[in-house]
């Protein structure tokens, strides 16, 4: 479900209080430059997550990602939101940009950026039901592409080429050992 119609608590259920995730709140790629999770703090980082997903509100005109629930229970979080919209994305770096050109601040390409599924509740296939819903949800809203970044490596946050693929993603580019840009043209 869209973030918006989800509660705040649920999101600080899926964060959780200890690890990665209860640092960045979902901010790596949002953050602008010299600001780090140290320097910004974890609750300065989830108070920006909150704005950016405008939990609650569920006549809010944007927000930032998906939820995911399990009989009830909130299990999991996906990052979807205009390319634009991530600070870190659109400054030089290697991923996504090596070898491409492109209008880096077209708002009508979207990104995945950030999973997170709890513990107890993973390895499961709920990123990869929450990539496909990502592509789904950026479609609804105007976006002409969507495309997402895996780590070959272990996955991480950002997801794996595996899970890409399977939500019908396709690689676009290889920019270095550990990384590809997969995407979706609508």
């Amino acid at each position: 479900m869209p973030a918006n119609e989800a509660a705040w608590e649920d999101l600080q259920a899926i964060f959780g209080t200890t690890g990665d995730t209860s640092r960045c709140w979902c901010q790596r790629f949002r953050m602008l430059p010299k600001e780090t999770w140290r320097t910004e703090g974890p609750e300065e980082l989830a108070a920006r997550l909150r704005d950016q997903t405008a939990c609650g509100d569920r006549k809010a005109s944007a927000t930032s990602g998906l939820v995911a629930y399990l009989d009830g229970e909130p299990v999991a979080w996906c990052a979807v939101a205009p390319r634009a919209d991530h600070p870190r994305l659109l400054r030089d770096n290697r991923v996504p940009w090596e070898g491409r050109q492109e209008d880096k601040a077209d708002a009508t390409v979207w990104a995945v950026t950030c999973f997170v599924t709890r513990v107890g509740y993973r390895r499961r296939g709920i990123s990869s039901a929450l990539a496909r819903a990502a592509a789904d949800f950026a479609r609804d809203r105007g976006a002409r592409a969507v495309e997402g970044y895996p780590d070959f490596v272990d996955g991480g946050s950002v997801g794996t080429l595996a899970m890409f693929a399977d939500a019908g993603f396709t690689e676009v580019s290889r920019p270095g050992r550990r990384r590809a840009v997969l995407r979706i043209d609508f």
